[in-house]
């Protein structure tokens, strides 16, 4: 399991329409919720596919 946590910045492994693949975590639990960076799109899909499509935490928070 990866570790991310409350407004982290993460890369996943798929591309979003806009061009971006970064995003920032705004709630966790068992859905996660993101916003892209690129176009401030906000997402919320289940915890086990966020795991899935995560490539790396860029930037932590601490």
């Amino acid at each position: 399991m990866k570790e991310f946590d409350l407004n982290d910045i993460v890369e996943t492994k798929k591309t979003h329409p806009c061009g971006s693949n970064k995003w920032e975590v705004i709630r966790v639990g068992a859905d996660i919720k993101i916003r892209c960076i690129g176009c401030d799109r906000i997402v919320m899909i289940p915890r086990s596919k966020f795991e899935k499509s995560i490539k790396k935490v860029i930037k932590a928070t601490e």
